[in-house]
């Protein structure tokens, strides 16, 4: 669009609009000398040299790689750049849109098979294990697949407690703090970290070193849910990065889940379950209506009940005293890995949990002055805040074009014979489909189709289709190979009564050639394959 206050792909009449470069240029030649050197040889015996890359005049280009510039549907998320060149040789073959699985590594039978009979007892490999330099200890801590590997590594990083009779481990060794607490006697607190979080080892010590509860500290469980077979802990985290404390929803000790081909419906179901009662039960506190019975979770339809009164009770804001807190926070870091330099490659903790908060309205400034406080942050409000300008230079609902967008979507190449379904799911309630500018390389949005604009607007059959699409989603996002993945939640202002914001969740996979840099700081996001061609690859593995 021109309008520079709505640098958006989706246009008020309900299609996307997005730019394509046709680059052709000179670039003048300022060297000075040349500096040829021999490269090497051909296979054939030629020589090969550097003569190409010291032309004697200027550099002209007629006719580079075309590149398809498309706006964020919201700005502030930036643009993202695709390749036609690299795009076309993608639709060409979906297979290209893949990770290759890891392949097994086991130190310990490489180690067997290096000697001559007889090969190094187990003692002797543990020994060589607990020697290695601590960059490979930590490289084989992420990357073995062989128990035996994982548990010479677990031994080499904490001293555990054991069972008197069969000697396997029972428990962990605590050490006093100065403040009369105590915790884990960890010796390194990285390779603890990584071993604990390879799925490969045995499940007595992931339920030792991380899946017990309190093994991770004094955090108190204040929330459980359990049904079909699944065991979901609520942990209140006091201390915490966000400063008015959250929640993590963890499957339990006795229901291990290290991946998410390993999730159930009812897995996923009760970790959102927990994220839903803990949010309700808040603001009906808040605003001093009756909320749930101590020690006793809400069943599903209590859940409901209480979500309607309180819905009821902000729309009647006279009537109740106001929430200190207004929106929700809510994320998902699925996968973990530590490079062997000691770089964490993703933030998640042991097993798989999602976390939750709430927002206050303002915060209180640091320092007295004109300013009594300041607005409190939610990344919801940068929708809110787009939509509105959206509407008043447009009259039009953003979110309605944005759905009218998707549902007629066109092409980018212009290849009627190949998919042009940005759609992965639906239902009457929610759309699960790729977006026109995808900012990770393989991003996903899930998107309410009604006007539903948080959780506190969501009925229960909203829940419950927006948490099977969670669930599909990232068995999609895993199918097609993605170990590291980030979901998000924008969500509208709970006190806010328009319609206009629908509910909106991002899932973000971290893939292996893409670290983020300099052109990702600016929000330039590099693409190399169509959105229509990776919403099929996704549709290729629904199920």
């Amino acid at each position: 669009m021109s309008d520079p206050d709505l640098n958006t792909c989706v246009s008020p009449d309900g299609r996307f609009v997005y730019g394509l470069h046709r680059p052709r240029f000179t670039a003048a030649n300022l060297r000075d000398d040349d500096c040829l050197l021999p490269l090497g040889a051909t296979e054939d015996g030629r020589p090969h040299t550097n003569t190409a890359n010291f032309p004697d005049g200027d550099v002209r280009e007629p006719d580079a790689d075309p590149i398809f510039e498309i706006p964020n549907p919201f700005p502030f998320r930036g643009t993202t750049f695709i390749g036609k060149r690299w795009a076309d040789r993608t639709a060409a073959d979906l297979g290209r849109i893949a990770i290759p699985p890891r392949e097994p590594v086991s130190m310990t039978e490489r180690l067997q098979a290096a000697f001559d009979p007889p090969a190094p007892s187990p003692g002797h490999v543990r020994r060589f294990l607990s020697d290695l330099p601590r960059p490979l200890k930590l490289a084989l801590a992420a990357i073995s697949t062989d128990p035996a590997d994982l548990t010479a590594l677990a031994e080499n990083c904490c001293e555990f407690t054991r069972d008197p009779q069969s000697g396997r481990p029972s428990g962990l060794v605590f050490t006093p703090n100065g403040d009369g607490s105590y915790q884990p006697k960890v010796l390194d607190e990285e390779l603890f970290d990584t071993v604990a979080n390879n799925p490969c080892l045995p499940d007595l010590y992931k339920e030792i070193m991380v899946l017990r509860p309190g093994v991770q500290g004094q955090s108190e469980i204040v929330g459980q849910w359990r049904g079909g077979g699944s065991h979901v802990f609520e942990y209140l985290r006091r201390n915490s990065y966000i400063p008015w404390g959250h929640y993590a929803a963890n499957m339990a000790h006795d229901a291990v889940r290290y991946a998410v081909g390993d999730l159930t419906p009812d897995d996923v179901f009760g970790m959102r379950h927990l994220y839903y009662q803990r949010t309700y039960v808040r603001l009906a506190e808040a605003l001093l209506l009756n909320a749930a019975p101590h020690r006793r979770g809400l069943s599903a339809g209590a859940l409901e009940s209480l979500r309607r009164s309180v819905l009821a009770a902000l729309r009647h804001p006279e009537q109740h005293p106001p929430p200190p807190f207004t929106a929700t926070l809510w994320g998902w870091n699925y996968g973990f890995d530590y490079a062997p330099n000691g770089y964490r490659l993703h933030a998640s903790h042991q097993q798989i949990h999602q976390q939750y908060a709430l927002v206050p309205d303002t915060v209180p400034a640091a320092e007295n002055g004109r300013d009594a406080a300041l607005p409190a942050f939610a990344c919801g409000d940068m929708v809110q805040r787009f939509i509105q300008r959206y509407r008043l230079r447009t009259d039009r609902s953003f979110f309605d074009c944005y759905q009218r967008a998707i549902e007629t979507n066109i092409r980018m190449d212009g290849h009627p014979d190949r998919p042009a379904d940005l759609v992965i799911h639906q239902d009457d309630h929610v759309l699960l489909f790729v977006p026109k500018a995808q900012t990770s390389q393989w991003e996903l949005q899930l998107m309410t189709r009604r006007p539903v604009g948080n959780i506190l607007e969501a009925d229960q059959a909203t829940r419950h289709s927006l948490d099977v699409a969670l669930l599909a989603a990232m068995r999609i996002l895993t199918a097609l190979g993605a170990t590291l993945i980030t979901v998000i939640e924008y969500s509208k202002r709970l006190t806010i009564l328009d319609t206009e914001q629908r509910l909106i969740y991002a899932f973000l996979p971290r893939l292996p050639q893409s670290p983020g840099a300099f052109s990702e700081a600016q929000l330039r996001w590099i693409n190399g394959h169509y959105p229509e061609d990776f919403a099929q690859a996704c549709r290729n593995h629904l199920r």
